[in-house]
């Protein structure tokens, strides 16, 4: 008799640094609300959603990638996307900020007009963004690009390689700076992005 296991539930994964490393540019009280509140409920919620369903069992972002468009799947899309975006984004971030090097950086001359023409110009995508959503560096075919998306969609699901991203819904930065996104993004972008992690996302575009 073949015994049929339950498949195993998506799982919030740790922060990869402390909850007040990041302070002053995020603080750990925001960082606790945003992690252990807002990440985890999408978490919490998919589990909830994918049960007896075809998702049920699969990676992550393959349940993002499955689920993107498809109206029946709707609320299945928001919580993978989310989990996912949120998984990648503290990833994006670093206490020990340093600027790229190497191929990345020569990338970014040569499609975004260099380092200190990409900070300025992904932080101004990020304030343009209306409402809820995110502010990526994508790479589309070996070119980079700065692109912006509403609520939970991510390039990720188009079959692009994401290499940064911030997220602009308001919980990611009311606490620490009310209604000013603008100096948000703009600490977020000068001071703790992670570029050894966009290094090895985009070392996987080429």
């Amino acid at each position: 008799m073949v015994l049929m296991t339950k498949p195993k539930p998506f799982e919030l994964a740790p922060l990869p640094y402390d909850e007040g490393a990041l302070a002053p540019v995020i603080s750990s009280k925001t960082m606790c609300l945003h992690h252990g509140k807002h990440h985890k409920a999408y978490v919490d919620q998919l589990n909830k959603l994918v049960e007896g369903t075809e998702f049920a069992g699969m990676e992550l972002q393959d349940v993002v990638r499955g689920s993107f468009k498809k109206t029946k799947a709707e609320a299945i899309f928001n919580n993978a996307a989310q989990a996912w975006n949120h998984t990648f984004f503290w990833s994006c971030l670093t206490p020990r900020g340093a600027k790229p090097n190497g191929p990345l950086l020569h990338a970014l001359e040569r499609d975004l007009g260099g380092y200190d023409e990409f900070t300025e110009a992904f932080a101004k995508q990020g304030a343009a963004q209306f409402g809820s959503g995110w502010v990526w560096l994508v790479a589309d075919h070996g070119r980079l690009a700065i692109e912006r998306t509403h609520d939970a969609v991510t390039p990720m699901a188009e079959g692009k390689i994401c290499l940064l991203a911030i997220d602009v819904w308001e919980h990611a930065y009311y606490l620490d700076y009310q209604n000013r996104r603008p100096d948000f993004l703009k600490a977020v972008t000068e001071k703790v992005l992670n570029w050894d992690f966009a290094t090895e996302n985009f070392e996987r575009s080429a």
